[in-house]
C-alpha cells in the first residue's frame, strides 16, 4: 500500500509517517519503480504500535526502547515492565505539577475576584502575582 493509505489506516500524518521513517523508528519503506514508498500490512501494526506508545506520552527515546524489548525473547517482558514503569513515574511527575500550578491559578483568581474583580480603579493582583512568582 502506499504512503497516503497507511496514512489513513493508522490515523499518522504522511509528514509523521515520513519522520518515523526517517528516525529509523519505522523500517525504510520499498519503492516502486515510480519511487513511490510501498508499505506492508506489517508496517501498518508497527505504525500502529508506534502511534499508541506516543498517545501513552512515551518519547522517541522511549518508543525505540519498547520497540527494540519487542524483539527480545527473554527479557521482553521486563523491559517493556521496566519502560512503562519510567513512562508512568513521568506521568505521575508531571500531574504532580499539573496540581500545583492549578492551586497557584486558582489563588490567583480568587485574589483578583476579592480585590480587583468588581473593576475598581486599580491594579490587577493578577499581575502582580505573575511577576513575582518563584522571587
Amino acid at each position: 500500500m502506499r504512503i497516503g493509505e497507511i496514512a489513513r489506516r493508522t490515523l499518522c500524518s504522511v509528514p509523521t509517517i515520513r519522520y518515523y521513517e526517517a528516525l529509523g523508528l519505522l523500517p525504510m519503506a520499498d519503492r516502486s519503480e515510480s519511487g513511490q514508498r510501498i508499505f506492508s500490512q506489517k508496517d501498518v501494526v508497527r505504525l500502529q504500535f508506534i502511534r499508541r506508545a506516543r498517545d501513552f506520552g512515551m518519547p522517541i527515546d522511549l518508543v525505540r526502547q519498547l520497540l527494540a524489548a519487542s524483539v527480545e525473547t527473554k527479557t521482553a517482558c521486563a523491559s517493556a515492565r521496566d519502560i512503562v514503569r519510567q513512562q508512568l513515574s513521568e506521568i505521575r511527575s508531571k500531574r504532580h505539577e499539573l496540581t500545583r500550578l492549578e492551586a497557584s491559578l486558582q489563588m490567583m483568581a480568587q485574589r483578583c475576584d476579592d480585590s480587583c474583580g468588581s473593576g475598581a480603579e486599580q491594579p490587577c493582583t493578577i499581575f502582580e502575582d505573575i511577576g513575582t512568582a518563584n522571587q
